[in-house]
């Protein structure tokens, strides 16, 4: 059964969670509520969110990968289908460990609003918020322990040989999700030559120009194939 929450007088992005820890569920439900978001929706599997999510869009959904019955990627799963029939519907996926498979599904499509972080990343709220927050603006918020094993099984790959350090640093901060403006601020350099860098790396990896920043998950992605 749904159970579904709203704040008196609040007008936050519409969250629907969906984790079958009742304790966790609990908390999410509680810490976006604090960070200004209507939590409309919080269920314990893939069936129950895919229905709710079907009575009441929400702006984003905040999924775990593994619920009932088998534990194995029924949350995967049913993000997969919100993002195919509610594609204004932004999903964040929450994973025990790092499964680069599930991100490769994950982001295999349109890559707008769509975002794989580890649950422990949830215990720095200000960084969790952010990452929910860039997702349902359009963002994309990728953890960067996937972008570590994906560059640590890819040191051979010929095109991630040809970056500077430079590059490579800016490509791990911009596979996170961060924009120019904190990638600069994080490397202490202006986004000029952010933008040199990022410019250096499409061209490296031989990605056309496009309307979209797109090719800033296509750049990590690239590691992702087999």
């Amino acid at each position: 059964m749904t159970a579904t929450r709203t704040t008196a007088g609040q007008a936050g992005p519409r969250v629907t969670v969906a984790e079958d820890s009742v304790l966790l569920r609990e908390g999410l439900c509680r810490l976006l509520a604090e960070a200004g978001f209507t939590v409309v929706g919080a269920v314990g599997d893939g069936e129950e969110l895919l229905r709710a999510v079907a009575a009441d869009p929400p702006d984003v959904v905040v999924a775990d990968v593994r619920m009932p019955p088998t534990h194995s990627d029924e949350g995967l799963r049913a993000a997969l289908v919100i993002r195919a029939r509610w594609p204004s519907v932004a999903v964040l996926v929450l994973s025990q460990y790092v499964e680069e498979r599930y991100a490769t599904e994950l982001l295999a499509g349109d890559t707008r609003g769509v975002g794989y972080l580890l649950k422990d990343r949830v215990a720095d709220v200000e960084s969790f918020v952010e990452a929910l927050h860039r997702v349902r603006a359009g963002g994309t918020a990728l953890d960067p322990e996937v972008v570590s094993q994906i560059f640590a099984r890819s040191r051979r790959a010929q095109p991630l040989a040809g970056l500077t350090p430079r590059e490579r640093q800016v490509l791990t901060l911009m596979a996170e999700g961060r924009s120019n403006n904190g990638i600069a601020e994080a490397l202490v350099v202006s986004e000029g030559a952010v933008e040199k860098h990022i410019s250096g790396i499409f061209g490296k990896f031989e990605l056309p120009a496009a309307p979209t920043d797109h090719r800033r998950v296509l750049a990590v992605l690239k590691y992702l194939e087999d």
